[in-house]
């Protein structure tokens, strides 16, 4: 994974970042537009062959790993065995859904062990790796502030990552290290797929969005690049709402509309 040096422009350092979970959805976009800001890209994914594509489309110079952010070996060799990163960019996350009373465990902590924990464990070790000056974006949700019926994993992981990210400015603070996190709203990426195809749902979401519209994988994109560039150089433990204003109103009944199309007809 040992970063490329770009012979365009031998006056130019190169930057190095690395994309968790860059082969699919908001990661890939991310991907896309931290490499056309002039970054070298190791896009890291559980997904080997779906980041060596990604990376591919991105040119010679980028890069693809395999990581799995659920074990700590496999997190740490990607930061230890290679060049030290300037960016790094945490976007992996799943999802469940149910009511407390029944959730199955084992499904609330496989959601809190990747959003969550995962966060944790990526934060550890790339904190011990970023070079000084650099950044460090997790993804978290509109969900870490807006409860919804049937998310309580989803919702206790992303508000848990929310306050790991302001304790992780204070800590890497010191070697000008900022850590800073997007929290976007609807976006459509294949996390999103199943809630679209209940009816309802998007509608509900956009007529609780001031600006009246769902976000884009390039919205998110183009917010983690500001937060990765020496324009954000003033700015840590900021968790940037992403939403259309979404978080000024109320949260979609995801619940209300699943259950009205589990109804008889």
């Amino acid at each position: 994974m040992t970063a490329a040096h770009s012979t365009t422009d031998v006056d130019t350092p190169t930057r190095h970042a690395v994309v968790i979970g860059g082969a699919s959805g908001l990661g890939r976009a991310i991907s896309g537009a931290l490499a056309a800001d002039g970054f070298t890209v190791t896009v890291a994914d559980r997904e080997l062959d779906a980041a060596a594509e990604v990376a591919a489309e991105l040119g010679q110079t980028h890069a693809a790993a395999h990581v799995d952010i659920t074990d700590e070996a496999s997190v740490a060799a990607l930061f230890d065995d290679h060049d030290a990163p300037d960016a790094v960019v945490n976007s992996a996350g799943i999802s469940t859904f149910g009511r407390i009373t029944d959730l199955d465990v084992e499904q609330f902590r496989s959601v809190v062990d990747t959003d969550l924990t995962g966060g944790f464990l990526v934060m550890k070790h790339a904190g011990r790796r970023l070079v000084d000056g650099g950044a460090l974006v997790s993804i978290t949700s509109l969900n870490a502030r807006q409860p919804a019926v049937g998310m309580s994993a989803y919702c206790s992981a992303k508000a848990g990552l929310v306050m790991l990210t302001q304790v992780g400015a204070l800590e890497l603070g010191p070697r000008g290290i900022r850590v800073n996190a997007v929290s976007p709203g609807f976006v459509h990426t294949p996390l999103t797929d199943p809630a679209t195809m209940v009816p309802g749902v998007v509608e509900d979401y956009v007529e609780n969005s001031p600006l009246g519209r769902t976000g884009t994988p390039a919205d998110v994109a183009n917010a983690v690049v500001f937060l990765c560039s020496d324009n954000a150089s003033w700015m840590t433990g900021e968790v940037l709402d992403l939403n259309g204003g979404a978080h000024l109103m109320r949260y979609p009944d995801l619940y209300g509309h699943v259950m009205a199309l589990a109804e008889p007809q």
